[in-house]
């Protein structure tokens, strides 16, 4: 049985500390975030696919499914 993917997750700035919750693109990789408050622009950590999984409570769809060589990283 497949388990349900999340699409919602919790995005924190590790720069201000601003939270908030984003609906996570399921075609896509999303290699940057704008912080809605201090406007820095967040990139991957090395060895992550996206800032979801960089910064986020939840990683991206493709890794929750299993896909290992998520967006070709």
């Amino acid at each position: 049985m497949a388990q349900a993917i999340i699409l919602e997750s919790t995005i924190t700035c590790p720069e201000c500390g601003h939270v908030k919750i984003e609906i996570m693109p399921t075609d896509a990789c999303q290699w940057f975030y704008e912080c809605g408050n201090c406007k820095v622009v967040l990139k991957p950590k090395s060895g992550d696919c996206c800032v979801f999984c960089s910064y986020a409570t939840v990683p991206c769809p493709p890794i929750q499914q299993g896909d290992k060589d998520c967006c070709g990283h």
